[in-house]
């Protein structure tokens, strides 16, 4: 795509910033919730937008006023100091290009959005709830390096360690964006504890990221919700309530695409605060059926990409940790590295940047950018 092309897309930009931000300041769009956020949302990456194309535009009068210089000017001092500049614009013009291509692309809304986490032990028994603790803590690293807030909801405990099933949400900036990469299947290669002639075992925990629903994204009649409250208990005599502070509830919800009528059960115990409690919990419900209703979405997207690079499949085989040989390997882009102790101690960091490297190379390929 040449510049003027590529100009060419950007042409009523800047009209339609002014009018988004005109409209984010009117009353009546602000108490629409539903609208405001998405015009929020619009206003954001328009911003972005503007500004990067405001520099590319910077770059390429740098070239033609250091050309019509060097076409013009007779002292040499000048004529360099031209050259140097138009080598410096014409240096950052492809990126700045590349970064409008990316920036033209629709992005994913839910990428801004805080993540709901459910890391469940599969195959595997007892070494898979093991394993399940070990990815909970590396991404619980994970998560302090990005200066994440990490709230557990759920919690399942394993029989021998580790969690059968622990659930919690991720608060911070674009969350959602960065961690669903993650789901999927994670495959483990090692010697378990409990093997006593040294056999390398395979086990495995999938690993399903939400985007968070907020309120306006379901609608929730919160008068038919019943609740009930009861008291929280921990091994070992740990967090054992004399009131009852955890809370559960049930809530008959029509799924949209079959028609049928589910209860939905949630449980909450992570404080001992019952209405925290209880908002936990309705937090919980909203991103349930939010999940739900999205999936159509989900699948369309799925159906319509070549790679597993970010389809939320919790069914795909996305990740395997070799203990014996010290290797991660990301199946869905061939990358294998021989660090698995730092990258279970919560660096992964650069998986994740190929796998968004990836994903955008394919959506620019969609969009025939």
């Amino acid at each position: 795509m040449d510049q003027n092309m590529l100009l060419s897309r950007l042409d009523g930009l800047d009209a339609r910033f002014e009018e988004v931000s005109t409209l984010i300041s009117d009353p009546d769009v602000i108490s629409d919730r539903k609208r405001y956020a998405r015009l929020s949302r619009e206003y954001r990456e328009l911003e972005r937008l503007l500004g990067v194309k405001r520099e590319y535009e910077r770059a390429l009068r740098s070239v033609e006023e250091g050309r019509s210089l060097l076409a013009s000017e007779q002292d040499e001092e000048m004529r360099q100091l031209a050259r140097e500049e138009i080598d410096d614009a014409e240096s950052r013009i492809p990126e700045l290009e590349s970064r409008i291509k990316m920036l033209l692309v629709p992005s994913d809304p839910d990428d801004a959005k805080n993540a709901v986490v459910e890391i469940r032990g599969g195959t595997g028994g007892d070494e898979a709830a093991l394993f399940a603790g070990d990815l909970f803590r590396m991404y619980q690293k994970y998560a302090e390096s990005k200066g994440w807030t990490l709230t557990v909801s759920s919690v399942s405990e394993g029989a021998a360690g580790g969690y059968k099933e622990i659930i919690f949400t991720l608060s911070g900036t674009d969350v959602y964006g960065t961690m669903k990469y993650e789901s999927g299947v994670h495959r483990v290669q090692r010697v378990p504890a409990t093997e006593t002639q040294g056999r390398v075992h395979t086990s495995a925990a999938t690993v399903a990221v939400l985007p968070e629903a907020e309120e306006f994204d379901v609608e929730i009649h919160e008068g038919e919700i019943r609740w009930d409250t009861f008291r929280s208990g921990g091994a070992g005599g740990q967090n054992v309530n004399k009131v009852e502070s955890g809370v559960r509830l049930r809530y008959n919800w029509k799924n949209p695409i079959t028609g049928a009528v589910e209860e939905i059960l949630i449980e909450c115990t992570e404080t001992r605060d019952q209405p925290k409690n209880k908002e936990r919990a309705l937090s919980r419900l909203r991103t349930y059926i939010y999940d739900r209703e999205h999936q159509k979405y989900l699948d369309d997207i799925a159906s319509r990409r070549k790679t597993l690079v970010s389809t939320g499949d919790r069914s795909a085989k996305i990740r395997t940790y070799n203990y014996p040989q010290g290797r991660i390997t990301d199946h869905r882009i061939n990358y294998t590295v021989y660090n698995l102790q730092a990258f279970v101690g919560g660096d992964i960091q650069e998986c994740i940047d190929r796998l968004t490297v990836a994903e955008n190379a394919e959506k620019l390929k969609t969009a025939e950018l």
